[in-house]
């Protein structure tokens, strides 16, 4: 650290031991810095500061002076002596002074945890075993670190409302309910959807809806994630797993170019949630509801599970690759549409594969719909900068494929590779797919796979290892949550055997792709997959374009790069 900054920080002590954080930093994060925790309900580190559950309670001292001369006060060692308060402080709302000084653990701060958690439980329903948060509570914790261990209190406890819908994805069991009013701040201050609020008072106060309003915000979903407690549920998740039984895995939201970090939680290979993961530079702690039922794609009705050729099923997946080789070579027209959706691995050996073959043209198509400021972006691609950053796109996509259109009405082309896209929503007619012999990779069945002459089922977002390139050109990894269906191979090693049915040996590995991607992609030198860190790492933006923030802005404007094109 160099001077300059170390001049910036302050000094604080915690239990005595010296803590170095930056100005405003509230206790509650400077403990956390050396490993103290300080337990809390209402703090949240992206909302407001409240104080109202008083669990953050700490003994807190500052330096002492001489009212008079204003000079330290010295033991007789030398030290400057700390003036305690006679009276404990809140964490939360404390900020970093130079010299201050707290206990975690004094006799009196352990007694205000024992003291609130009594509070906290008086009315609160014993009903671990059937709550969903059971496993990820922090009452739970909470009560067994810090409480008494047995209750006082002998009175009935006050029965409040349950399976209260507070809209269409929120249920509130009211008796559960602590009153940290995160979920009230997070509604005021992130989607500014101003819905909740207390009412009734004392051991009556009830967490409700205002009247004529409904929690149905694009991320109603995030009260349910930050609330310490069970009394909001997802109506989705409720009742469909225990929480401990989850395996998280690290994975990237594909809904839009903003790229938000999830955790994507199955068990024994079948998803049962997503919720966000914590990246302060690209979706703080937050993400929209409707990315959080994205996997379910993974089992819809119409997903791609056997290879075709000619319309006829076949179970092994090498000879619909082959068949697909056969048909790529002797020298046809062909072209190009590779995916947005589609990783940066896939998208650097599909533009091998249009190269090797000797493709007229390569292509991408655009998804752009409006925008919500936060983090849904205008561009619904999560990779398009993948693909202008791999080289299969040499300028921006637009909405519809009108070269393509154009050639296959002029003959000018024989084949069509489409790659996760449904050209009938591109602008091309089934008529015009008719001309032509397509060839389909892709996770789902659409027009475009009913009239293809060669189709190659491929794995979801969910299935596989890759990466994405995000609005703000952050590269971001994702990694495989549940296992594939039983013959569907990885898209990496379909495409490797194209490749070398068309005379180019590439390992299908990840690690041996980026190997390839490294030493062929100015951006990627001296990268490797294991390499990526978990929040993903900056690149350098092409000539041209520009880094976005977040979701800037509810529109994308077309002006500066032509009409349909989606301006990055």
């Amino acid at each position: 650290m160099s001077d300059e900054k170390k001049e910036e920080l302050v000094t604080v002590y915690v239990d005595d031991r010296e803590v170095q954080v930056p100005p405003g930093t509230n206790m509650i994060e400077a403990a956390a810095k050396i490993g103290v925790e300080v337990p809390h309900y209402c703090y949240h580190p992206k909302l407001s500061v409240v104080g109202n559950c008083r669990m953050c309670m700490v003994e807190m001292g500052m330096p002492q002076k001489d009212r008079g001369t204003g000079q330290p006060v010295l033991d007789d060692e030398g030290h400057q002596k700390t003036m305690w308060l006679p009276k404990p402080a809140i964490a939360c709302s404390t900020v970093a002074m130079p010299g201050l000084r707290i206990r975690t653990d004094s006799e009196l701060a352990r007694s205000c945890q024992k003291g609130v958690m009594e509070f906290l439980l008086v009315n609160h329903p014993l009903d671990c075993p059937i709550c969903d948060q059971a496993g990820e509570c922090r009452l739970q914790e909470f009560a067994t670190d810090y409480g008494r261990g047995y209750s006082r209190f002998v009175e009935e406890k006050n029965v409040k409302p349950k399976r209260t819908v507070l809209g269409p994805r929120v249920i509130l069991d009211d008796e559960r309910c602590i009153l940290c009013s995160r979920c009230i701040r997070f509604c005021q201050e992130v989607p500014e959807d101003d819905v909740l609020g207390f009412v009734d008072r004392g051991s009556y106060t009830t967490l409700t809806c205002y009247p004529g309003k409904r929690l149905e915000n694009n991320y109603s979903l995030n009260t349910v994630d930050i609330c310490p407690v069970g009394a909001l549920t997802s109506t989705d998740f409720r009742f469909q797993m225990r929480v401990w039984f989850l395996k998280e895995t690290h994975s990237i939201c594909t809904e839009s170019s903003v790229g938000a970090n999830t955790l994507v939680g199955s068990r024994e290979g079948t998803i049962h949630r997503i919720t966000p993961r914590r990246n302060d530079e690209v979706n703080d702690t937050w993400m929209a509801d409707s990315g959080r039922e994205l996997y379910k794609q993974v089992e819809a009705r119409n997903r791609l599970l056997r290879s075709t050729v000619d319309g006829a099923e076949t179970g092994d997946p090498e000879r619909a690759v082959e068949a697909t080789a056969d048909l790529l070579r002797g020298g046809k027209r062909i072209a190009f549409v590779g995916s947005g959706r589609c990783s940066v691995e896939e998208q650097f050996l599909f533009k091998k594969l249009a190269e090797q073959v000797g493709a007229q043209s390569t292509a991408l198509v655009s998804r752009v719909a409006e925008g919500d400021g936060l983090l849904i972006s205008a561009d619904r691609n999560p990779n398009v900068r993948g693909a202008l950053t791999t080289g299969l796109i040499d300028e921006l996509p637009r909405h519809e494929l009108t070269g393509l259109a154009a050639g296959i009405d002029k003959g000018e082309i024989d084949t069509v590779v489409a790659y996760n896209e449904d050209l009938t929503a591109a602008g091309i007619t089934e008529e015009q797919l008719d001309k032509v012999t397509v060839i389909y990779l892709g996770t789902h069945a659409n027009k475009t796979s009913d009239r293809a002459q060669v189709v190659l089922p491929t794995l979801t977002v969910f299935e596989k290892n890759g990466s994405f390139i995000n609005q703000q050109f952050r590269l971001q990894k994702f990694l495989q949550a549940v296992p594939g269906p039983a013959g569907v191979p990885d898209d990496l090693r379909t495409l490797a055997g194209l490749l070398a049915g068309n005379g180019l040996s590439i390992p299908p590995g990840i690690d041996e792709v980026w190997e390839e991607l490294s030493e062929s992609v100015d951006a990627f030198k001296g990268l490797l997959f294991m390499k990526i860190p978990a929040t993903g790492i900056l690149l350098d933006v092409p000539p041209g374009l520009r880094r976005l923030p977040y979701a800037e802005g509810k529109t994308l404007h077309y002006e500066s790069a032509g009409e349909g094109a989606v301006t990055v």
